[in-house]
């Protein structure tokens, strides 16, 4: 396998909210859909900020990172097996508002299918947020698309 098409980034972002009406050990066990078998919970760092909503009820906020490249680059290859089709082409349809300027590309995925083991991206309220800051050469917002086209197309081998 070449380095060409691989996707390759500095760190991966995962956020998402913890109701008061929600198990935290479900919403933990949604995001673990997104990750590989192979990448312990020691390599992840969590943090959990308390915060309040729009109406004084109490929210967590769940962030996740990813900053090793191993890691990284096992739950993309991981992440783009677990893509649907469909979903793959919404994306590629939607590229250009997915990617900003700073080079990073933003997914959201749907937090109630992920609780069943499903991905399944979401534009939704309820949803789990995926910023991976891809790295490109030169940096700008273009040769990251191209790069996110590439490695969702599947042309990586």
């Amino acid at each position: 396998m070449t380095m060409k098409g691989r996707l390759q980034a500095h760190n991966i972002r995962i956020r998402t909210f913890i109701h008061a009406t929600e198990d935290p050990e479900k919403v933990l066990e949604a995001l673990e859909t997104l990750f590989p078998e192979d990448i312990s919970p020691k390599d992840v760092e969590f943090e959990i900020i308390e915060t309040e909503g729009y109406f004084g009820n109490p929210i967590l906020v769940l962030d996740a990172e990813l900053k090793h490249s191993r890691n990284i680059r096992k739950f993309l290859e991981n992440l783009r097996n677990l893509l649907s089709e469909e979903d793959k082409k919404y994306l590629l349809e939607h590229i250009e508002e997915k990617v900003d300027e700073t080079g990073t590309f933003y997914i959201r995925f749907d937090k109630q299918k992920a609780y069943l083991g499903e991905v399944k991206v979401s534009e939704g309220e309820d949803v789990i947020h995926l910023r991976i800051k891809v790295k490109a050469f030169p940096m700008r917002k273009e040769s990251v698309v191209e790069a996110v086209k590439k490695w969702l197309e599947g042309e990586m081998e």
